[in-house]
């Protein structure tokens, strides 16, 4: 296969040497041999959505098409291993945590990033915590507790998007795809974040305003995140909107209204010929994007609407004016067609010519030398730009493709009502302008639609990480904007984010936030999951019966401590059969992963009298379609997971998490047999140094992974999973073999357990790893033996 356009270094900037990295600032598509030639070519915009494919591989006109690869959809290679040997590394060098692609509308995984981001947000959601079942608050601060605590690693959002598949209005809104039209390229990317975007800030709105029972979490009545007077999301986003409509009658009707968001609407214009146009024989008005912006928040429009006074339908003038700034802006770009994209792109040439001839007409300015990075992921250039109030620290060549400015100057006088316009970046506002309540917003978040008709396209987002952010992860102080594409996230220049080129790039959605405006919230967090959680509870299952418990919860004494030992076991069920293909040598491909739900969760206590006796064995309650309850490996049965017919103690997930995020943020070391996969799919980041694994502590380096029913019989004597698995005597053999390995470590060190391993390895390669039908009397399960082997 032949690759066409690359020259020099790679589009991926770590690929270069570090002091190169650091002394030239990457600007976007010059890895690309991608000539601008566009004057004598006719764009189609009747076949704006048929995107033609990527000319990788192909010879003829290279220039017309090109994604650079890290825009381009991710994929996640499974191998035997599943994911252990994926090299996530690869894709993402910072410490901030990637979300997998994999799992069912996970389209809208760079809108959850865009959230995680802003400060309040993030605190908000892990403050909050509520009775309800599927709350996507409480998802999402679990999720967001994941992301903080990860350094490097991939999180999912299993849960969260389970919780929003859950969701009537999420379903009323079109928002929950189909498999077929995730996989087939078919949904309307672009057009889909954004009603995603209104709804979650809708929905987060309503779900921070309720107060649900005892044990939601209400804060401090004086924090800013907490009081009664509204949500945080209506104080971070909300605006205050009065709507007038005026009848030819005369009459007016005046509402207000809060607004979350704002959409972008784009002056009618004419063009030649079904929107076929050539560059040169532009028809298109020049408009500036802070005038669009500030005719689209103050609408006016002419409708048919009810008047009372004529008692019919009748023409009517409606505007819309706000009464206060919000603190983010936020903003639908709305690029949904066409015509749209047609606009957008002259007006990019518009502003990007008029860079150029100012660059020409003004005198050259002496280089002086970049000030020292804090960090190697620093990128941002040298030398300065000003394109009609844009202001970027780049060459104005680097400026093709941007409409957008960095900051707005925005502000609501009582004579002139709003007025916009854009600001050089860093600027500051003087003492008079802030008296008369002018406010700065900085460009911050800006997630496009990527057309790709070879993988069906994709979203992404392009995010500028603040300080707090970097020195939680980092350990410096400093802002960078950063590329995050599901699990690829890379360091670009802030010129990049505001590019968009729509015949691939196509601009989805802004957000703006006022500059320091998080000083004013209060941002600390307190844990609202406490010890109540692991005391009796009443189970979903009406057969259920107190004779039938298979456990006994923990009495308020017998609370773990940080460093003590819960056994644990989970077992799960098939909600969606794995999908693979054959390739041409007979070895088999995973595409996508078998989708996987926890059924049971088990955890014994790992110290004292009652070591060994389960305190939670819940049955977990799911509304979703098993497609196998793998009962030869889960014990799970058809009917276990019902609470009209199951005599289990039948629990949600929501409540069984919240007992093991208590756990885990106590600090309790867990042991268990392939406790990492366990966690993966319960949606749980635990720290390596809480998990005792027996799986790795009865492991040689390159040699195969052993079977937990194999070590009990083989150190313990013990016969288990005869017919089915059973969590609990799993966790307890877990535990069983951990002070097996501590009493052999005691006994002799790290060489008698070698000693012993190789025995082990010997014996499983005589035996073909499966455990005899019946004991042989040989002593073989004997310390004493095991160390003759």
């Amino acid at each position: 296969m032949k690759t066409v356009g690359f020259i020099g270094y790679a589009a991926n900037p770590r690929t270069r040497p570090r002091n190169q990295a650091r002394q030239n600032t990457p600007r976007a598509f010059r890895c690309f041999k991608v000539p601008y030639k566009i004057k004598d070519v006719e764009l189609d915009y009747d076949n704006y959505n048929q995107i033609p494919e990527s000319p990788i591989g192909r010879d003829e006109e290279p220039h017309l098409y090109m994604v650079p690869k890290k825009y381009r959809k991710v994929t996640i290679k499974y191998s035997k291993l599943g994911l252990e040997d994926f090299d996530f590394k690869h894709y993402n060098r910072t410490l901030f945590a990637g979300l997998e692609p994999h799992i069912p509308n996970a389209y809208c995984n760079c809108m959850i990033q865009v959230l995680y981001f802003l400060e309040p947000i993030r605190y908000l959601v892990q403050n909050h915590l509520c009775q309800k079942e599927f709350c996507l608050a409480c998802e999402l601060g679990f999720l967001f507790h994941m992301l903080d605590l990860s350094r490097g690693d991939p999180c999912q959002a299993s849960n969260f998007l389970r919780a929003f598949r859950t969701i009537p209005e999420a379903s009323a809104l079109g928002l929950i795809l189909a498999d077929s039209d995730e996989q087939t390229g078919k949904a309307r990317l672009g057009r889909l974040i954004q009603s995603w975007n209104r709804f979650i800030l809708t929905q987060l709105h309503q779900e921070t305003q309720e107060q649900e029972g005892p044990q939601a979490y209400r804060g401090a009545s004086s924090s800013s995140l907490g009081s009664s007077g509204g949500s945080a999301i209506g104080k971070l986003f909300g605006c205050e909107v009065e709507n007038s409509s005026l009848c030819r009658c005369g009459k007016e009707t005046v509402r207000s209204s809060l607004s979350l968001l704002f959409t972008m609407h784009y002056p009618e214009h004419s063009s030649q010929g079904e929107f076929r146009v050539r560059v040169q024989e532009k028809t298109i008005k020049e408009y500036n994007f802070a005038e669009i912006l500030k005719k689209s928040i103050c609408l006016e429009q002419s409708t048919q609407a009810w008047c009372e006074n004529c008692e019919k339908y009748q023409p009517t003038v409606q505007t819309r004016n706000i009464r206060c700034l919000p603190d983010v802006l936020v903003i639908n770009c709305e690029v949904n067609s066409a015509k749209e994209a047609e606009f957008w792109k002259v007006q990019a040439e518009y502003a990007f010519n008029k860079a150029m001839q100012k660059e020409k007409m003004e005198p050259a300015k002496p280089k002086e030398p970049p000030p020292p990075m804090p960090t190697e992921w620093c990128l941002d250039g040298e030398g300065t730009c000003n394109m009609d109030g844009i202001t970027f620290d780049t060459k104005a060549e680097d400026l093709r493709h941007v409409w957008i400015p960095p900051s707005l100057k925005m502000s609501i006088s009582k004579s002139q009502g709003l007025e916009i316009g854009s600001w050089p970046e860093g600027e500051e506002l003087t003492t008079e302008e802030e008296e008369e309540g002018a406010s700065v917003y900085d460009l911050v978040v800006t997630v496009p639609h990527i057309l790709d008709a070879r993988a069906g396209g994709n979203l992404v987002a392009h995010i500028k990480v603040g300080e707090t952010y970097h020195q939680r992860k980092e350990g410096v102080t400093h802002q960078q904007w950063y590329l995050f594409n599901d699990f690829l996230i890379e360091p670009i220049d802030k010129t990049e984010a505001a590019q968009f080129d729509v015949s691939w790039k196509v601009p989805g959605i802004l957000y703006y936030a006022k500059r320091n405006y998080h000083t004013k919230y209060d941002l600390r967090i307190k844990n609202p999951i406490d010890a109540s959680v692991l005391l009796t509870e009443a189970s979903l299952a009406r057969k259920q019966r107190k004779s039938h418990a298979t456990f006994i919860p923990l009495m308020v004494s017998e609370m773990p401590q940080a460093g003590e030992l819960v056994g644990l076991d989970a077992e799960f069920v098939t909600l969606n059969q794995e999908e693979a293909e054959l390739r041409s040598d007979g070895t088999k491909s995973t595409i996508k992963p078998s989708q996987m739900s926890v059924a049971r969760i088990t955890c014994v206590r790992g110290q004292g009298p009652n070591e060994g006796v389960p305190f939670i064995d819940d049955y977990i309650s799911t509304q979703e379609q098993v497609v196998d309850y793998l009962t030869q490996y889960s014990g799970i049965k058809p009917g276990d997971l019902d609470a009209k017919i199951s005599s289990k103690h039948l629990t949600t997930l929501k409540s069984t998490y919240l007992k093991l995020r208590f756990l885990i943020d106590t600090g309790v070391r867990f042991v268990g047999h392939g406790l990492p996969k366990d966690f993966r799919v319960i949606n749980l980041l635990v720290l390596k140094d809480q998990v005792v694994d027996t799986v790795y502590l009865f492991h040689l380096p390159r040699k195969r992974m052993i079977s937990l029913r194999f070590l009990a019989w083989y150190f313990l004597e013990l016969n288990i999973q005869g017919e089915t698995h059973d969590s609990i005597e799993d966790a307890r053999t877990a535990l069983q073999l951990y002070r097996k390995h501590l009493e052999l470590s005691r006994l002799g060190g790290n060489d008698e357990v070698r000693k012993v391993l190789k025995g082990l390895y010997e014996k499983g390669r005589q035996l073909d790893w499966k455990v005899p039908e019946t004991e042989t009397g040989d002593g073989h399960g004997s310390p004493k033996s095991m160390t003759q082997h």
